[in-house]
């Protein structure tokens, strides 16, 4: 898909996801695009946790697939939304019955209907304007004329992911991709168009498209001078090196370093949005001879939030390259890797929660994830000036090799997007 959304058969200026999921009906499909989406639900064994802890479980499932699929793609430039991934898991595992909720159930390590009060609230917590930073978030199941929902089903996503439902006539696919598209667009801004083609769509076998969009756009704290923005080198994942534009500035950051349980040792920092309620954060091992990919498999929601806790603030001259990246991934293989495995095969998926009319499984999951950095519509803050003029000599923060980066939104702790990024 050209898209970002899970698919069933029957700027720094915005990071946009998509994810797209199509249900069909034998071979049915549906088509849902991924929003960016917090869904934090626990089972009765993990009750006593806090809402934070339930949104840090919904991101360990992206972080998850994440890395799987950079096993197959350590080189690539990979981008993807864990809280979006957990949004249309979240939709689906409401649908769903039997073995294929108890699959669903076990990866994600929660079940939505027991914490939808709390996945609400904290869904409500990621959009608030409180942010400034502006974070939309878009959810909807687009059904064929004529298809039969279960109640419950309809109204309990609705009351917990926000996600409204209109009928389409998939009869015609371009004139019902263009409907889809045009809600997507209106609903982010205008960030993301195009979600769904045409040839997603089965005139015969497509019943439900449901789509999940995430759109986030932030303005620095501290602001990178365009004029401070020169070419300097990065060198690849294969070692060769290139000339990349690279942003600087000398201000305090939070940062840090750790090891992995093989004691390779890595750095961090954080590059707060001026709302404050949002970070970037940046990872890459402390000697250039370390793979990004020796590090990755030690990351976890626990690790990211050890890192915040661990962080003290530093004057540091801060490189950091201009970066602009697209990726289009299809989830089904990691999923399957992670355990989810019958709700893509028509003899053994079970989603009896959404019809009963018609046996329904997915085809595909698939997510479209984009992210632009940049000095632009950055905000400076009030305490650059001040440290400019410091006389010690700082020590360098250089991003000069693969790293990855996260966007967290820090109340709740959900990890918005992350990626690696290989070559600028």
């Amino acid at each position: 898909m050209e898209n970002g959304w899970p698919v069933w058969r029957g700027d720094q200026k915005s990071h946009p996801v998509k994810n797209q999921v199509v249900l069909q009906e034998g071979t049915m499909s549906w088509q849902f695009p991924l929003l960016l989406f917090t869904t934090v639900t626990l089972t009765s064994a993990y009750s006593h946790l806090d809402p934070f802890s339930l949104e840090e479980l919904g991101s360990d499932t992206g972080i998850q697939i994440f890395n799987q699929i950079v096993k197959s793609r350590p080189r690539e430039n990979i981008i993807i939304s864990p809280h979006g991934i957990a949004s249309v898991l979240g939709m689906l595992q409401l649908g769903a019955d039997g073995k294929t909720k108890k699959q669903l159930t076990t990866v994600m390590r929660y079940g939505v209907n027991g914490f939808g009060k709390v996945l609400k609230k904290i869904n409500k917590a990621i959009v608030s304007k409180k942010n400034k930073d502006i974070v939309t978030v878009a959810n909807a199941m687009f059904a064929k004329n004529g298809f039969k929902m279960e109640v419950p089903f309809v109204t309990r996503n609705k009351d917990v992911f926000q996600c409204e439902v209109r009928n389409l006539n998939f009869d015609n696919k371009i004139s019902a991709s263009d409907s889809i598209n045009l809600w997507v667009k209106n609903e982010t801004r205008g960030m993301i168009d195009n979600l769904i083609s045409p040839d997603l769509i089965d005139d015969r076998l497509t019943r439900l498209v449901v789509v999940n969009a995430i759109y986030f756009k932030g303005l620095w704290k501290s602001r990178f001078q365009p004029e401070n923005t020169k070419k300097r080198t990065f060198v690849g994942a294969d070692g060769k090196s290139f000339q990349v534009p690279m942003l600087a500035q000398l201000a305090v950051f939070r940062c840090g370093s750790a090891s992995t349980p093989n004691d390779l040792w890595y750095n961090f920092i954080e590059l707060p949005y001026h709302g404050e309620s949002i970070s970037m954060l940046i990872a890459l091992p402390t000697e250039s001879s370390t793979p990004l990919s020796a590090i990755i498999p030690h990351i976890s929601t626990k690790t990211i939030q050890s890192w915040m806790t661990n962080m003290v603030p530093k004057r540091v001259q801060l490189i950091l390259p201009k970066f602009t990246a697209v990726a289009n991934l299809d989830l089904k293989a990691s999923l399957k890797a992670l355990g989810i495995t019958d709700m893509f095969e028509p003899s053994k998926a079970n989603f009896a929660k959404i019809t009963r009319s018609e046996s329904l499984h997915v085809s595909h999951i698939l997510q479209k994830a984009k992210i632009e950095v940049s000095e632009d519509g950055t905000k400076a803050s009030a305490a650059t000036t001040a440290i400019l003029i410091a006389r010690s000599s700082p020590p360098w923060f250089i991003v000069d090799r693969p790293f990855l980066f996260f966007i967290r939104h820090n109340p709740t702790g959900a990890v918005l997007f992350m990626g690696q990024i290989n070559k600028p």
